[in-house]
């Protein structure tokens, strides 16, 4: 029996179509590439020849079967090529009058039986099927970038869209090893629908200078573990291309946190549209080129930079995981540390829980036996302030309660010496109220370690409109020194990380609200086509639905955008007592622990 869909064109030979074409012809379909670019062909078939040629010398094909891929790929300016295909999947660029000129040709080429597939991520496929003489067979096949690595593929249906087209390219999603997810037609459907607005949203931080592009896509590559920053990416997507999605998401959606960043428009119109431009929110080696080189937004070190003050002696107050985590940090690094706790039994818990992380670093050999020793030996347990009154810095880590914070730093300023760094590690609440309550807030800054604080390289460094050069010098050499990447920010609600992630987690929701998709489709839409480590659901349940609440109710109080409400869902599993794996029930059901 033929292998069902055999024949396919792919029109459109820039960088999707012909990773798109490279996947068919490894999987043994017969490729006819069609570009009206004699260029753009001869360039799509030697990316195939040296792909080809790399997988050889990785002997992960043979000579023989880099032969028959390259045999089965084809290359023709003329859309009349198309007509053996079983299935046409258009990759030209996103705008409907080019991509409904292209199916209104293929109607009179292709067979009846032929399924017209779109590969936009951001226009109407009922408006392009509307157009076609057979809108039953056309549907939405959106790739991810890049296609022969990327396992996701978007199958798009239209209200008029055949279901045995769907199964059709759905079993060949299947065969061509990639995870197929069933999407309706709606602007940058699930992994688009929540990436770009988030894209957007850490474009809109950049114009408001709130962080330096470096600072905030390290943030979210260290904090979030994602495989590259908001603004690079905008850069490899294409500026011009981001734009073009979020005008379609927002004409959609009416939400302000699609409305595309005036940068976004700036840097379009001035030509800078990201890598293949050469330049766009950072500058690269050459157009097309992946290396960023310096220019004049590149921080410089170490100039005008105020020096800090030393540190040699570290106070953390709490007793919890987040508490413990910071101390053992410290400690390792070779600071003496006072772990002070309401009371000495809570401090003594706190170090044996120190230990215990200790010596699962010793078994896992990451950590020798005598570094383990020489660790607990600089930590002090207290159960009581007052032991901080000889601590060069002090960093607080109790629960995220504003009252409870302004106490206790009422209480350091009274305990701790003149000249004494002040830090919380709040996620949310505003760093200058806690300032405030002190005598010396201009010593009082933000220090926002990310759980487990151990493993994490990021602190978040925040200063309020209060916080003096020495004290923020002083918080930048200690991240160095325990070997954490610090970014800067200003004291406002959600920092960085927070304040890009949540909205993003709480767009998440509102599709599951929607109907639109399921968890556990839109779980697999991020991980397999965004790279995210964790799909948002899981996410959510392993961060808490109660804690992720309050973070999206204090974003929503900062900025008062209703895009930025937390989804009544999310509201409602909380009142519900479902917090996620703590409860056992979340989004999901876990085992109780």
């Amino acid at each position: 029996m033929d292998t069902p869909l055999s024949t396919i064109a792919v029109v459109g030979l820039g960088t999707m179509g012909t990773g798109i074409a490279e996947v068919l012809a490894r999987a043994g379909r017969e490729v006819i590439g069609i570009d009206v670019s004699e260029a753009a062909a001869r360039q799509a078939v030697a990316r195939l020849e040296a792909s080809t040629a790399r997988a050889v010398r990785r002997e992960r094909i043979t000579e023989q079967e880099r032969r028959d891929i390259l045999a089965r790929f084809r290359t023709f300016s003329d859309l009349q090529a198309a007509a053996e295909a079983e299935l046409v999947i258009e990759v030209v660029p996103e705008t409907y009058e080019l991509k409904q000129r292209v199916f209104r040709e293929l109607d009179a080429i292709v067979s009846p039986s032929a399924i017209l597939a779109t590969g936009t991520n951001a226009l109407s496929v009922t408006r392009l099927a509307a157009e076609s003489r057979h809108p039953e067979r056309v549907l939405g096949l959106h790739f991810f970038n890049p296609a022969p690595a990327m396992k996701l593929v978007e199958v798009v249906s239209s209200v008029l869209t055949a279901p045995p087209a769907v199964e059709a390219v759905t079993l060949l999603a299947r065969e061509l090893g990639k995870e197929p997810v069933a999407v309706g037609d709606r602007p940058g459907f699930v992994a688009d629908g929540l990436l770009f607005g988030y894209l957007n949203q850490a474009a809109a931080m950049y114009e408001a200078n709130y962080a330096s592009r470096e600072d905030i896509d390290a943030a979210m590559r260290l904090g979030c573990g994602l495989p590259m920053g908001p603004l690079a990416l905008l850069d490899l997507i294409g500026i011009d291309t981001a734009r073009t999605v979020l005008e379609a998401m927002y004409a959609s959606s009416q939400d302000r946190l699609h409305a595309p960043a005036p940068v976004l428009r700036q840097l379009g119109e001035a030509g800078l549209t990201g890598r293949k431009a050469g330049r766009g929110f950072y500058t690269y080696d050459a157009p097309g080129g992946q290396d960023v080189v310096p220019d004049a937004l590149t921080p410089k070190a170490g100039t005008g930079a105020a020096a800090g003050r030393p540190v040699s002696s570290v106070g953390v107050a709490g007793s919890g995981t987040m508490a413990s985590g910071i101390a053992e940090v410290f400690a390792k690094a070779g600071y003496a540390v006072v772990l002070a706790a309401r009371g000495r039994e809570k401090a003594d818990t706190a170090k044996a829980r120190i230990a215990r992380s200790l010596e699962r670093s010793v078994a896992k050999g990451r950590l020798t036996a005598q570094a383990r020793d020489e660790t607990l030996a600089r930590i002090t347990p207290a159960g009581s302030l007052d032991a901080f009154a000889d601590v060069d810095l002090a960093v607080e880590a109790v629960a995220e309660d504003l009252e409870v914070k302004r106490e206790l730093f009422r209480t350091l300023d009274k305990v701790c010496k003149p000249g004494a760094v002040l830090a919380t590690t709040t996620s949310s609440l505003p760093v200058v109220a806690v300032a405030r309550v002190t005598s010396r807030p201009e010593d009082v800054i933000g220090m926002h370690f990310f759980n487990p604080a151990p493993a994490m390289k990021l602190v978040e460094v925040v200063r309020t409109v209060l916080t003096c050069d020495e004290a923020h010098a002083t918080v930048r050499e200690v991240c160095a020194a325990v070997r954490k990447h610090p970014v800067d920010c200003g004291d406002r609600a959600g920092f960085i990380v927070n304040a890009l992630l949540f909205p993003y987690l709480n767009n998440a929701v509102k599709m599951v609200e929607e109907h639109y998709a399921s968890l556990d489709d839109i779980d697999a839409a991020m991980k397999l086509g965004g790279g995210y480590p964790m799909g948002p659901f899981e996410l959510l349940d392993v961060v808490g639905l109660d804690v992720s609440l309050a973070i999206e109710k204090v974003l929503h109080g900062e900025f008062r955008d209703p895009g930025l409400a937390p989804a009544p869902l999310l509201e409602h599993l909380v009142a519900a007592g479902c917090l996620g794996r703590k409860t056992g029930r979340g989004f999901r059901e876990h085992a109780r622990r």
